[in-house]
């Protein structure tokens, strides 16, 4: 493990054309630390242009107060602990801001990840033409997380404003979300959420309604432009 200031680590970057393309990773773990928010990316061997990042963080408001790289299994995987005004980011709207922007300079730095990201051509960065159809199929888990909260499971494919999506819907039931984690796999999305009902877990009735709800909202297709 290495310091973020390393400047053999900033410089490391393996970009060989005949390298089959890695999946990119992007978490945001807000359970790991009491104080500040975790944020994780990982594309392989072929991470660099760190300070980029920070910066692209900081023009946010945010303060990274820690940040490391480490190399598990030819995985180069970088981290940043970040505080906003002095505690962890909680605001459901900055931390999509957050994805999206870690995102955003990934696929600068390396715009051969929009192969394996559902969020290049958001970004304006075409994806290779010869683009793998995948069917992301969508999984909504409820199950107890101790004796006060619930937590909510939703995987499906990765799109801008998912996060702010999925709080709705819970909010809608007056769920409270006390916090989530967000993980970020190539097309698709891994989304944690700590949730509560008057301050107990939710109950298998409520647990029902989370789920109908959220099954009736992402098993319907996605509107594109081609269905416009």
């Amino acid at each position: 493990c290495q310091s973020i200031n390393s400047a053999n680590v900033l410089g490391a970057s393996s970009m060989t054309a005949d390298d089959a393309v890695p999946q990119p990773v992007v978490l945001i773990d807000q359970d790991s630390d009491r104080d500040a928010t975790i944020v994780q990316l990982s594309f392989g061997d072929r991470l660099g242009a760190l300070l980029d990042t920070m910066k692209a963080l900081k023009d946010l408001g945010l303060d990274v107060t820690k940040g490391s790289v480490a190399t598990d299994s030819s995985v180069t995987q970088t981290k940043f602990h970040i505080m906003r005004l002095g505690r962890k980011v909680e605001d459901p709207d900055m931390l999509e801001t957050i994805r999206l922007t870690i995102i955003n300079n990934l696929l600068q730095y390396h715009p051969e990840s929009s192969e394996k990201l559902a969020m290049g051509e958001f970004f304006g960065i075409k994806a290779p033409e010869k683009k793998v159809d995948v069917d992301v199929a969508t999984h909504v888990i409820v199950q107890d997380d101790g004796p006060k909260r619930s937590m909510l499971y939703i995987e499906t494919a990765d799109r801008p404003g998912l996060l702010l999506e999925v709080i709705k819907i819970i909010t809608d039931v007056n769920v409270d979300v006390e916090s989530a984690e967000i993980d970020t796999e190539g097309l698709v999305a891994k989304d944690k959420f700590h949730v509560s009902y008057r301050g107990a877990k939710l109950n298998s009735s409520l647990s029902q309604v989370v789920l109908v709800n959220c099954l009736r909202y992402y098993l319907r297709r996605p509107e594109t432009d081609e269905d416009s």
